[in-house]
């Protein structure tokens, strides 16, 4: 899971496996595997920091 900003200034949170697609169109679209479309102000390149790591804390946490 990460957290992501809406255009309003609300946080969300939201499963990084279920994650499609991410572009800039200039904002940043997350698709789902469901189709729903969300706009972040994250950059694309910080969406994919995050997704690397929250996968990287999940195998940290195995590995223990």
């Amino acid at each position: 899971m990460i957290e992501v900003t809406r255009m309003n200034g609300m946080k969300i949170t939201v499963n990084s496996d279920l994650i499609l697609t991410v572009e800039e169109t200039p904002d940043t679209l997350l698709t789902f595997t469901s189709g729903q479309k969300l706009l972040v102000k994250e950059s694309r390149q910080e969406i994919i920091e995050e997704v690397k790591a929250y996968k990287k804390g999940i195998l940290a946490g195995i590995s223990d």
